[in-house]
């Protein structure tokens, strides 16, 4: 449920509700809007009743949600959130953001030769895996914690924040210490533990929605973060399994407006991973920001044919350099 305050509540009467909530047994999550103030009431086992919360000063109704994710959802916060990311704004009426990268980190020139080349088109933030989720255990894993300091100097040389996955609750501490937002990868959408111990870093955090996973799943993996109290959270639709082949996963446009009715977080759309082919990548990328998405997030190689990994869905610089221009112009047509 969720306890509206009036608009005229003091500051007191607000505590006065936290600690009415905390002694039921809930825990409180404070959302202040413009004109007044949300406390969400979430918990275990047992239903709050309204009746313990209606009769306090300051408190002018309670509203059940209805959703099985309450947090997350848009009853619980109306206007849509904003993100940042170091200086970069993600949602919440920002323009559209642009998150380009290498697959892997691979070593410092190729890394360097990328950022450099990601800033120039437009990119705003910098997207490199120092630790690999690989379907085959023999395939290239990454480099770890060098990985992790290349994406640092190449965040020094170039200005741009750095976003990269963390894959497990013990490295959250170690990938926290480098990147400025942690990835959870569509493998580790519902590692829980992971989900926990990221969303406690209190860096933003970029969650992919799972290959096989609903749109209410993708949100209660949020709520999990959320629910530490870190309440900056980017989903990103990458493309889901079906029994289409002729891409890599399909990409669920859908999904965009779907979520956006459900949600205030921002939506971003990763145009690599869900078609697994460079040529599919900026129309696909043109129709995600013309369904409302607030970001791309591309994978960007100076050489495709010598990557490590996924070489065949990215883009050459100069490719995501025109992406870029034909997404602008998109967003411009529609006012963002």
């Amino acid at each position: 449920m969720m306890i509206v305050m009036q608009a005229n509540a003091s500051e007191d009467d607000v505590q006065a509700v936290l600690q009415a909530v905390q002694r039921h047994g809930f825990q409180p999550h404070v959302s202040r809007g413009e004109e007044r103030v949300v406390i969400g009431v979430v918990g275990e086992a047992r239903r709050a009743e309204p009746d313990a919360f209606l009769r306090l000063p300051g408190v002018a109704r309670v509203v059940p949600l209805s959703r099985p994710y309450k947090l997350a959802s848009r009853e619980f916060h109306p206007q849509d959130r904003q993100v940042r990311v170091g200086s970069v704004k993600i949602g919440g009426g920002a323009s559209v953001v642009f998150i380009a990268g290498p697959c892997s980190v691979e070593s410092r020139s190729q890394l360097l030769e990328t950022a450099h080349a990601v800033k120039e088109a437009g990119a705003h933030m910098l997207r490199g895996g120092a630790f690999k989720p690989r379907t085959s255990p023999y395939s290239f894993q990454g480099l770890g914690e060098r990985g992790l300091e290349l994406l640092a100097e190449a965040r020094e040389a170039t200005g741009l924040p750095v976003v990269t996955e963390v894959m497990s609750p013990e490295l959250v501490p170690l990938v926290a210490r480098y990147a400025d937002m942690l990835q959870i990868g569509a493998r580790n959408m519902q590692n829980y533990a992971l989900l926990r111990a990221a969303g406690a870093s209190g860096k933003p955090i970029l969650l992919k929605r799972g290959m096989s996973a609903k749109l209410d799943e993708l949100l209660l993996a949020a709520e999990y973060i959320l629910s530490t109290g870190n309440e900056n959270v980017v989903l990103c639709e990458r493309g889901i399994r079906t029994f289409e082949t002729a891409t890599r996963n399909t990409t669920d446009i859908n999904a965009v407006p779907a979520l956006k009715e459900r949600t205030s977080l921002p939506v971003i759309v990763d145009p690599s991973h869900s078609t697994g082919h460079w040529a599919y990548v900026a129309p696909v990328a043109r129709a995600a920001v013309a369904a409302g998405a607030d970001g791309l997030i591309v994978e960007v190689h100076p050489r495709p044919e010598e990557a490590l990994s996924d070489g065949a869905q990215s883009l050459k610089p100069e490719r995501f350099a025109r992406l870029v221009e034909e997404a602008r112009a998109i967003a411009a047509v529609l006012s963002r």
